[in-house]
């Protein structure tokens, strides 16, 4: 199946994909910020560079976009249908390296919370940021 972007139509919407300070990201940021967290921001002394680093916790905070990070079985998650095997490798690869960064975390004694950008919808938004702010107290 052909792609209905030009090549440059297609470039610019990728370009236009952030790594950082994503919608969901900034959401989780404020609440912990409004409820009195101190947190430092894509510590890159880390393994994985996670989004948040709460030290005086000794916690981290991944917060993974569900389409890059391949959450299984959730609505957000589905391989595009050109360049299938590329995008399969791309995805495999950034799980692969979550799971390498976990464990080196771990290792090390730090705590690990992953929150799913699905979760973080208008609908569950609520729901997931006091589950979160349980989980650090």
């Amino acid at each position: 199946m052909a792609d209905v972007h030009t090549k440059e139509q297609r470039r610019f919407n990728m370009q236009q994909i952030k790594g950082k300070n994503t919608k969901p990201e900034m959401l989780v940021r404020k609440y912990l910020h409004a409820q009195g967290f101190r947190y430092k921001l894509h510590d890159k002394t880390l393994p994985g560079k996670p989004d948040l680093v709460l030290p005086k916790y000794k916690t981290v905070i991944f917060i993974h976009g569900c389409f890059w990070h391949g959450h299984r079985n959730c609505k957000y998650f589905i391989v595009p249908k050109t360049r299938t095997e590329w995008w399969t490798d791309k995805i495999n690869k950034n799980i692969a390296n979550d799971l390498k960064a976990m464990k080196l975390l771990k290792k090390d004694g730090w705590k690990i919370i992953t929150i799913w950008e699905c979760k973080l919808k208008p609908v569950k938004l609520q729901q997931a940021l006091t589950a979160l702010v349980k989980k650090l107290s």
